[in-house]
């Protein structure tokens, strides 16, 4: 009897989520023994965004199908409604692809819509990155819900595993692989701080710094106000350049774009806004520069296995585990800028240079298609709790 290849439909909605399921969606997509089923959706189909699915095609990436969701709104509302028309398009989806399991990847509610729908269509879930903390965001609630309707768990580091164990999952059921994103830093051949200049048409030759600030979803923070804050700390360091990520389609988007906007606008041989580096320009970028500011993951995974300084700035990361090369401050000019101050010191550079990854290896997405390869999938019973003894 032939053996017919596992259907493995792997969902990303965001720039930032494709490149950490990069190498997991290329080993699937050249193993003979797996039928990829690749979804876009969300921010990969929004022109404000970057169009970024052309990025997926670019990698020579077949996308079998896209999930129309994500509304021109950045309010709750909005939010909400995105949700709803995501899990009707992943309903058509999953019933025309029939896939043996859906892969997702965090805590976005684009994530959250495919899983529901997968859930409710008893397809078995595969979550990657469950169990981690981010109190300031209301990404964590969706991270938790994910992880309840997901058979088999992927995370990062053990604190992690017996988190998700604690919400009642079997430990059978949960592996500890490491965060997949490692194997971008060891398996892609980055750009010279010459060549990174070149593909960005901006002069990188000075220092310069690497920003990123999302809204703050959960809690009293104002975005705008912590924008505000960042923006002002960085031109107290003028002889810094400095490259900036657009942030991601939360509620409070626009007012943070426009700030944003007045900022590059005004500094244009400083300053560098990017809707979207793609996932190579990224990591070369963090490689060359002096450090990372804001409040995105990058600068919790990433920038530590790279050896830099990081200042996180306000709740957003709360809860993770965190390296000694990463700074927490306020949300204040004054809390950023000195956080800056101390992070660009040499003493404490060559501290973060010595820093290793709290978040296991290179090799997780190996591991993880490996474990894709035999789970068991045919069951579609419900999943006992595992309650702690």
């Amino acid at each position: 009897m032939v053996s017919v290849p596992r259907r493995v439909c792997v969902v990303t909605g965001s720039r930032a989520e494709y490149g950490l399921l990069y190498w997991v969606i290329r080993e699937l997509h050249e193993d003979p023994e797996v039928t990829l089923q690749l979804v876009a959706t969300g921010m990969h189909l929004s022109p404000e965004f970057g169009l970024t699915y052309r990025a997926i095609e670019a990698d020579g990436l077949p996308i079998a199908r896209m999930v129309e969701m994500l509304l021109s709104s950045d309010t709750a509302v909005g939010i909400v409604k995105s949700v709803g028309i995501g899990v009707i398009g992943f309903a058509d989806v999953f019933s025309e692809l029939k896939p043996d399991v859906v892969v997702v990847l965090g805590d976005r509610y684009e994530i959250l819509a495919a899983a529901q729908a997968a859930f409710f269509m008893g397809i078995s879930i595969a979550h990657i990155h469950g169990g981690e903390l981010t109190e300031g965001s209301i990404d964590e609630v969706i991270r938790h819900t994910i992880t309840k309707m997901s058979r088999y768990h992927f995370v990062a580091a053990t604190a992690y595993a017996r988190r998700v164990i604690q919400l009642g999952e079997s430990p059978e059921t949960v592996f500890d692989v490491g965060a997949p994103t490692l194997d971008n830093i060891s398996r892609l051949a980055l750009l010279s701080r010459e060549e990174l200049s070149e593909a960005l048409k901006f002069d990188l030759s000075r220092p310069f710094l690497l920003a990123t600030l999302h809204p703050v979803t959960r809690g009293t923070a104002a975005a705008a106000g912590g924008m505000g804050a960042m923006l002002q700390a960085l031109d107290a360091f003028p002889e810094y350049r400095v490259l900036i990520t657009r942030p991601n389609a939360d509620p409070g988007n626009r007012e943070l774009t426009q700030l944003l906007d007045q900022f590059a606008q005004a500094q244009t041989e400083r300053v560098l806004l990017a809707t979207s580096l793609g996932n190579l320009n990224y990591l070369s970028a963090l490689r060359h520069c002096e450090a990372v500011v804001g409040n995105s993951s990058s600068g919790i995974v990433e920038a530590p296995a790279m050896g830099k300084p990081t200042v996180n700035i306000g709740s957003r990361q709360k809860g993770r585990l965190k390296a000694d090369s990463i700074i927490d401050c306020g949300e204040t000019s004054e809390e950023i800028a000195a956080a800056l101050r101390r992070a660009l010191s040499p003493q404490f550079k060559a501290m973060a240079a010595r820093t290793r990854s709290l978040y296991g290896t290179a090799g997780a997405s190996t591991r993880i298609v490996s474990m894709l390869k035999r789970l068991d999938l045919t069951r579609n019973t419900a999943k006992p709790f595992h309650d702690l003894t």
